[in-house]
């Protein structure tokens, strides 16, 4: 019974991801990337790293949309988006004969240091690892569900390895590591070794893809996690539109930081119609949260908050929802929990060819074991010739 026990968990292990292993291993792979986008983005491209020879103070995303705005008088500026303290912030906008656009600008000096017409590296890596670049239609989009299932395939190679492994815990102070003794016995000690190591790993990147599956089906069934703001009443518009808001950037960044003194923000959308509001998402005093975990709307005619969030007002949906992605990608304690993520992301994907290695040695040793063992031809065996 014990035999029978250990080979079904051997057959369900291998099962768990040898049927995908192609979409699985490149999953991993590019989320492996996607965890030090920005870092790489730092590495290869100059015009995104944000110097600042003369420790100049940081200027305010007012200060850079303004900037913008002279460079490019006819542009309509939508979004800012503001990085790590050694990446430029990146303000989006389009002009004319440019439908879209992104200004690399050093909140530092204030020199727009490149205009980026495509999608960026960081961007692209998000999308690729997110939804292996699946349109989305309908409020979903069959990459993100394909993506975001493999948390069953990991979280079934996690408790099936267990319990093929027995005694896994020894692997910890006397990790077993062959290298005299075949390709086989390497692969299997490489294999296990960099499976026990990564558990802790495994079971939060298996649980938070698991969530992200949950947020999908909420969003595919349009079922609102977190409230929209209220449009501005027609009745606050003014009889004719003025060249500019009333309330600027400006003003409705300092109404967010009189809110949370510590709002650092990351993501500003600037209004897109007359009835529409400033909206600012940013980081705050709790570091636990992602980056879009304080969240205040500005009314652009009044100046008064129409609506706001924080992590001492949010619902467990919500809760879980901001604690997500700094667990999945690693940044929620900045350049070092990123470089152990990207160290534990090689090994799971080191992980998946590894077991896809030794289950194919395996596999191919017992059809020669079968074929060896298949009876020989009738004419053959009595010796008759044709």
């Amino acid at each position: 019974m014990r035999k029978l026990s250990n080979r079904f968990w051997f057959s369900f292990h291998g099962w768990c991801s040898l049927p995908i292993w192609v979409l699985f291993c490149f999953i991993c792979l590019t989320g492996t990337i996607a965890a030090v986008s920005h870092e790489l983005t730092w590495l290869t491209n100059p015009n995104a790293r944000a110097l600042n020879p003369n420790n100049l103070p940081e200027k305010s995303a007012a200060e850079l949309t303004q900037i913008v705005q002279t460079a490019h008088p006819t542009a309509d500026i939508s979004t800012v988006l503001q990085y790590e303290p050694y990446l430029i912030t990146a303000v989006l906008f389009s002009d004319q004969n440019v439908p879209a656009a992104i200004a690399y600008v050093n909140q530092y000096t204030g020199e727009i240091q490149e205009i980026n017409h495509g999608l960026t590296f960081i961007g692209f890596m998000r999308t690729l690892h997110g939804w292996l670049l699946f349109p989305w239609q309908h409020n979903y989009s069959v990459g993100y569900y394909l993506v975001s299932a493999m948390g069953f395939v990991m979280l079934g190679a996690l408790v099936s390895g267990l319990m093929i492994y027995k005694q896994f815990w020894k692997a910890f102070t006397q990790p077993k590591i062959r290298i005299n003794q075949g390709a086989k016995t390497l692969l299997a000690d490489l294999h296990r070794t960099a499976g026990v190591w990564s558990i802790w790993f495994m079971v939060i990147i298996s649980l938070t893809s698991l969530w992200y599956l949950v947020q999908g089906v909420l969003l595919h069934n349009d079922i609102e996690v977190e409230p929209h703001a209220p449009l501005v009443a027609v009745s606050e518009l003014p009889s004719t539109k003025p060249e500019q808001f009333p309330v600027s950037l400006a003003q409705a960044l300092h109404t967010a930081k009189q809110l949370y003194p510590d709002f650092k923000p990351s993501y500003i959308a600037l209004p897109e119609h007359n009835r529409d509001n400033y909206h600012l998402y940013g980081s705050g005093a709790n570091p636990l949260f992602d980056q879009y975990a304080y969240q205040v709307s500005v009314n652009p005619w009044r100046g008064n908050i129409s609506q706001q969030l924080a992590p001492d007002a949010m619902n467990a949906v919500q809760t879980v929802m901001h604690v997500v992605d700094p667990l999945h990608y690693g940044n929620i304690g900045g350049l070092w929990t990123k470089l152990i993520w990207f160290l534990f992301g090689t090994l799971l994907t080191g992980m998946s060819i590894t077991g896809f290695l030794m289950w194919s040695k395996r596999l191919l040793k017992s059809r020669q074991q079968a074929k060896a063992a298949r009876p020989a031809p009738l004419a053959h065996a009595t010796g008759e010739s044709r």
